[in-house]
């Protein structure tokens, strides 16, 4: 469970990426086999003391054609409305700058808690510069060394104490999906007809998020709750520039949501961005469904969706377990497919299998298809067991996990996507030797 968000502010060539790269380790490593999706160093987890957090580089999000002054107070302002917990970085060679100024009396005014590391302290020769950051007003400065890994650990001792114990809204017994998508795909218009169709509102709750609204509603004998974050402020040309600034506010919903409904704009087609926020929900192991809005405006034959499916399908390769529907938010029409996919998914998300069932499908499946010899050796599954749901986690007992070649991890999931159906949903596969 995400505890919190740490959000890295600082003037241009600090090291704040440095330190966010130091903070996250390996988490969002680049994975090249996972074709068409399109991932950047924006965001990523990260785990101290036993807590697990989010943690926001502000020095990924690069506005062109825009000074310094400008791009410093577009950073902080995100980093305000977003974190629990501010790192502000500053540079201990270079010494107090003007911008270390500005950013403390920006920071000052948002009234919260910031931790202050003076980077670059590479050598006990330095320590003495941090004295000087003392009067930024911010308590003890940190002496770090994002480069070596030096104070990082004290860094994140630090940030630890501060963040809130947050305890996410629980909706028992509730299917909770989120809305995400680039901006103007519809998802204020696609909520509006959702609530609007045959549904009674319970009501409409803060979430734990800012500007995530919790509407729990039910409709045709289900519980249901859409996390909203289409209500948020238009926030002027600077922020309309920032590709990644509508994604990153997602991020919240997703990690909150059962489901994520996952919405292009039909008229435009594809786009890049999609890619990104798309791949958010595809990291965050949900269960996602593709929804192909604004239908009514495409010209169309009677091959109109088969055409756009296999557009969909050859972009996002990595969702092609994502059921496809196309909806008119602004008609209002096509409505009640989004929830029979929503209904699908979910069973497939929170899918319980048998343990004797699961091993005869297993069985079947080498016997079938025998393992190919990789890495030195064949690889031999003795038994499986599912450990878990949202999404279905499975252990596979092996010889050596090393034999197991992808393209066989492919073909095991697909036999049991085959089998149990669990269509819009991950499946998690985890090779382990048997003791």
């Amino acid at each position: 469970m995400i505890s919190g968000v740490l959000a890295i502010v600082g003037s241009p060539n600090v090291g704040k990426s440095t330190l966010f790269n130091r903070i996250i380790g390996d988490r969002v490593a680049i994975v090249d086999d996972v074709p068409g999706l399109t991932r950047d160093r924006l965001y990523g987890r990260a785990n101290w003391l036993l807590k697990d957090f989010r943690v926001i580089d502000t020095g990924g999000i690069q506005l062109e054609n825009v000074g310094y002054q400008t791009e410093i107070r577009a950073q902080v302002t995100i980093a305000i409305e977003e974190a629990d917990v501010i790192l502000f970085v500053v540079d201990g060679k270079v010494g107090l700058s003007r911008d270390d100024n500005m950013v403390a009396k920006m920071l000052y005014k948002s009234k919260k808690p910031v931790v202050l590391a003076v980077n670059k302290i590479d050598d006990g020769q330095f320590l003495g510069d941090v004295n000087d950051f003392y009067q930024l007003g911010f308590g003890d400065p940190i002496a770090v060394s994002s480069t070596h890994g030096i104070g990082v650990g004290d860094v994140l001792d630090a940030v630890i104490k501060l963040m809130p114990d947050k305890l996410l809204e629980e909706y028992e017994g509730s299917i909770c999906f989120a809305l995400i998508g680039r901006p103007n795909v519809g998802k204020s218009s696609l909520v509006n007809a959702i609530l609007a169709t045959d549904r009674v509102i319970v009501s409409s709750e803060e979430g734990t998020t800012r500007d995530a609204i919790d509407t729990p509603f039910r409709r045709e004998g289900r519980d249901y709750v859409v996390i909203d974050t289409a209500g948020l402020k238009k926030r002027g040309r600077i922020f309309e520039s920032v590709d990644k600034y509508a994604a990153l506010r997602a991020l919240k919903a997703i990690d909150r949501s059962d489901v994520v409904l996952l919405l292009i704009d039909g008229e435009e087609g594809i786009r890049e961005q999609d890619k990104h926020v798309a791949g958010y929900a595809f990291e965050a192991h949900k269960a996602i469904i593709v929804v192909v809005n604004k239908w009514d405006l495409v010209t169309k034959d009677q091959n109109a969706m088969a055409d756009f499916s296999i557009k969909v399908r050859d972009e996002f390769k990595f969702l092609d377990y994502a059921p496809i529907v196309f909806v008119s938010a602004k008609n209002k029409t096509r409505i009640k497919t989004i929830f029979d996919s929503i209904i699908l998914a979910y069973e497939g998300y929170t899918t319980r299998v048998a343990t004797s069932l699961l091993n005869d499908i297993i069985q079947d499946a080498q016997i079938m298809n025998p393992t190919p010899h990789f890495n030195g050796g064949r690889l031999k599954i003795y038994y499986a067991n599912q450990v878990d749901i949202k999404p279905p986690t499975f252990v596979l007992f092996v010889n050596n996990p090393d034999f197991m070649h992808f393209s066989y991890k492919r073909y095991i999931e697909n036999r049991l996507r085959d089998t149990f159906h669990f269509e819009g949903s991950p499946i998690h596969i985890i090779t382990r030797m048997r003791k």
